[in-house]
Parts: C-alpha cells; structure tokens; sequence
C-alpha cells in the first residue's frame, strides 16, 4: 500500500471547565441580598489550520488550552451566562473572531439544576431532575445551535400497553393491555437561528415533551417519542428537529402465587438491565 501520510480533522480545547457563577440582587436592603446560581461544566474544541502543530510541533498557531479555560471564566465576569446557549456562542464568536487561523469549533455545556431551600436567599439544594445540555458548532459562516437534556427520568403507572408484535420460538414476552412504562429521557433539539430566548424555549419544550409522554396513551414507547417530537415541532418553529433516546426501564409483575397473595398490577420489580433502547430523530421535511 503506498500514498502519502497526512492529517485528517482534528479539534482540541479544553474539557470540562467546572463554572459556578454567583450572581447577587438587591433585595432593596443594604444588608440583604439574593443569590442566583448558575453552575455549568463547559467544554471548548477549536477547529482550524493546526496541522503545523501536528505535524513539525510549531505552536505558533496553538491557542494554549489554559487560555481557553481562562477565556470561560472570564466572560463568565464580564459578560454574564444568561443561558447556555448564549454564553457558548458568545464562547465561540470570540475564538473565531480572535484567530484568523481558527475556523470554527465545538463548544458545549451542561447545566445542573439547584433549588433554593425554602425560598432561602443564599442556600440550595442540588435538584435531583434531568441535566440541561448545548451544543453550539461554529464552522465558517455557520452557527448550529443544539439543545436538550438528559438522565430525565419519567414514569406513568398505566396508559401504556404492548402487544402485536412477532412471536418465534424464542418469543416468551407476554402481551400487555396495561404496564407501567418508565425511561430515562434523553432528547436534543437544533434550532432554526441563534437569535432566541434560550430560557424560555428549554422551559416549554421541556414542558411539552414531558406533558405528551403523560397526556397520549401509549401503544408502544416508540409511538411515544415520536408524538414527543412532534408535539415540539408542532409547537415551536424555532425548532428544526428533536432527536430522542429512551431506554425502556422495564417494571415486571412479581409473582406472588406462590405466597398466596392475589397482585392486580399492584407489585413490581423494577429491572435496570438489559433493557430495550428506542431512539428516533422527528424531524420538518424541508429541514435543512
């Protein structure tokens, strides 16, 4: 085999920047004031002309990986997060404009949830909810924009059945007219454009998917999560498509014949693997 040897893409940055960021309002006392929390692990890869690094070890194009980091926090202070999305693409807006040589990236972010206890000014708890997560991929011109969450853990006890499907010999699941139906979410969504009210659209279309999971009757978790996204697309137009990855967190009646005990879909034991993994990408036709 010959050809020459070159250099195929590659990106590098910094991973996991762990960013707390305290913000403190005026509650109109001069003793007193209000702390909102905004707590982000943000990662950084840069695109670009870097092969001289690669290839002769010159760093004169290297953007260090500690200025990223200190990029982070830095614009944490001046600029503020304000939401993921626009923090990561202010992120990425600099780098590019920075750099000649620096073409585009990936940055991405996620963000962990904190209650206050007891509507406490300054003390919370760590909300044991899904984690908010974005993507934001700059390359030339272009700016694509990916939100969603994760380890979103969502349970309805009836309103969900599963049969009709193909039995063989090796086919020993029952069919079903009543079960519990239990996954642990993950969905992203890319909008349309970069210019939204990121806060707002996360809320209602977290509102949404999880309102449809509750609200339709469920002939199988895969009909589930596309009416999931489509309800999202049906909704928002700022939404150009909703990807969903739902492992089936199966509940098994437990037997208790044997114990001379009647269980009317009373009893259950909850079964973390192996599981069924349903994934789908709803998307618009002439999405581009």
């Amino acid at each position: 085999m010959s050809g020459r040897i070159v250099l195929g893409p590659n990106q590098y940055g910094k991973a996991e920047c762990r960013l707390v960021k305290v913000t403190r309002v005026s509650t109109g006392s001069t003793d007193e004031q209000r702390h909102v929390i905004e707590d982000l692990n943000v990662t950084t890869q840069l695109r670009g002309d870097f092969e001289a690094c690669h290839t002769a070890g010159d760093n004169s194009q290297v953007v260090a990986t500690d200025t990223q980091k200190n990029t982070v926090y830095a614009f944490a202070k001046e600029y503020g997060v304000h939401s993921p999305e626009r923090f990561l693409v202010t992120l990425g807006d600099h780098f590019v404009g920075s750099f000649p040589w620096v073409t585009g990236g990936e940055f991405s972010a996620e963000q962990y949830a904190w209650e206050r206890i007891n509507d406490h000014d300054h003390s919370f708890v760590r909300s044991g909810r899904e984690t908010r997560t974005c993507t934001v991929t700059l390359d030339g011109d272009e700016t694509s924009v990916v939100s969603g969450l994760r380890d979103c853990t969502i349970l309805k006890s009836t309103g969900s059945e599963f049969h009709g499907f193909p039995r063989d010999r090796y086919t020993t699941l029952a069919e079903t007219t009543d079960r519990i139906l239990a996954t642990s979410l993950t969905a992203t969504w890319r909008y349309t454009g970069t210019d939204h009210d990121f806060d707002a659209l996360y809320a209602g279309i977290r509102g949404v998917l999880l309102q449809t999971f509750a609200d339709l009757h469920s002939l199988a978790l895969q009909q589930t999560i596309f009416e999931m996204g489509k309800a999202v697309l049906e909704r928002y137009d700022e939404v150009a498509e909703v990807s969903l990855s739902c492992p089936n967190k199966h509940h098994f009646l437990v037997d208790l014949e044997p114990f001379g005990l009647d269980n009317p879909g009373e009893v259950f034991v909850a079964a973390d693997r192996p599981y069924g993994l349903i994934q789908a990408t709803v998307l618009r036709e002439d999405s581009p």
